[in-house]
């Protein structure tokens, strides 16, 4: 099997059309819906008039995955500091854990790292894994110590700090359970009165879980383009919520996405043959691209994607990717923002 033309899925993109802060509403970005059946674009001025796009029974599923405070600022012995994204813990203490650590180069085997002049903790690096470092503190960490001493990880495109808004905004209304390193950010245009609101018009909000990695924001590897396999994430869903989901489907209900974290769920649980939704927990590293059949979800709420990305190739799979090519460009002529905090896209 020949692998995929990554350039066929690249566009330039102007650095003003990179949203480098959200929207001062979150219902208020824009959004673009993509009507695959009929390849129409429309374009709408608020992100809220998406309701109008909906019908009662519709069932909207969204990822309950909250940001954790994962990146942390530490300083060597000779006081150069080193960013570290904490990604997950490698064993049953949360002790040793598999890290983004920026000037590991600067780092020897057995070299500490601290906090600060007054925190006990510390950290020793352990060594590589790839492009990731492993880093040891001297004692368990828990989500409450992120919170204490970490920042919220915003992408690295923003080529800012986080700031406090940050921490409100790069949180969906729907953020339940931490242990992401990234916002579903489809999630990031809904209000709690867009929900209410949604929800006394006869639709049906569900949640799934995902624990997003950083991985989202990397390129893709020719090693993934052959094995067709993306980074794992931890994934969970409730047995009444498969139900539920799986009801729908035979009843001929309209199941929609709130993002590609919650697409990646469904697809991985799905099982085409019998139309069920499995419950459970474990992994994912599905990778969906053009040649796949998507038939878990009717459509998919989503932000403008990062070119040559594993995202941009999922939405063509779903949408086609001359109907993508063609919204991105109509996106890209009228100002639309892009990326996390950007603006929205409905495709159905």
């Amino acid at each position: 099997m020949d692998l995929l033309d990554l350039e066929e899925y690249d566009f330039a993109l102007p650095e003003e059309q990179i949203a480098k802060f959200p929207a001062e509403d979150r219902a208020a970005s824009r959004l673009l819906c993509l009507d695959r059946s009929h390849a129409q674009i429309q374009e709408h001025s608020h992100f809220r008039e998406i309701a109008t796009y909906f019908k009662p029974g519709d069932i909207l599923v969204y990822n309950e995955t909250k940001v954790s405070k994962r990146r942390v600022f530490l300083h060597s012995k000779s006081e150069r500091i080193h960013e570290a994204i904490f990604l997950k813990p490698l064993d049953e203490l949360a002790s040793t854990w598999e890290c983004i650590l920026k000037f590991r180069r600067k780092l020897k085997l057995g070299d500490l790292l601290f906090l600060n002049s007054e925190s006990s903790l510390h950290f020793r690096f352990e060594g590589k894994m790839g492009e990731l470092s492993i880093l040891k503190a001297n004692r368990p960490l828990t989500e409450e110590d992120f919170e204490v001493f970490g920042n919220i990880p915003i992408p690295p495109y923003l080529k800012r700090l986080a700031t406090e808004e940050d921490e409100i905004r790069y949180q969906t209304v729907f953020a339940k359970q931490p242990g992401s390193v990234a916002a579903p950010t489809a999630g990031l245009h809904f209000t709690e009165d867009l929900v209410a609101l949604l929800q006394s018009a006869g639709i049906e909000f569900l949640p799934v879980q995902l624990k997003i990695g950083y991985g989202t924001f990397q390129g893709l590897t020719e090693e993934q383009l052959k094995s067709k396999s993306l980074h794992s994430e931890e994934y969970s869903l409730a047995p009444l919520v498969a139900s539920r989901l799986t009801n729908a489907k035979r009843n001929g209900q309209r199941i929609i996405a709130i993002g590609t974290t919650s697409l990646r769920v469904l697809e991985t649980v799905y099982e085409k043959e019998s139309q069920i939704f499995h419950p459970g927990e474990g992994k994912t590293d599905i990778f969906l691209s053009p040649g796949d059949h998507i038939l878990s979800i009717d459509g998919i709420i989503t932000n403008f994607h990062l070119p040559k990305s594993s995202l941009i190739l999922l939405v063509s799979t779903f949408a086609g990717k001359n109907l993508i090519k063609e919204a991105y460009g109509y996106a890209l002529t009228n100002q639309f923002r892009f990326y996390s905090y950007g603006d929205a896209m409905f495709i159905y």
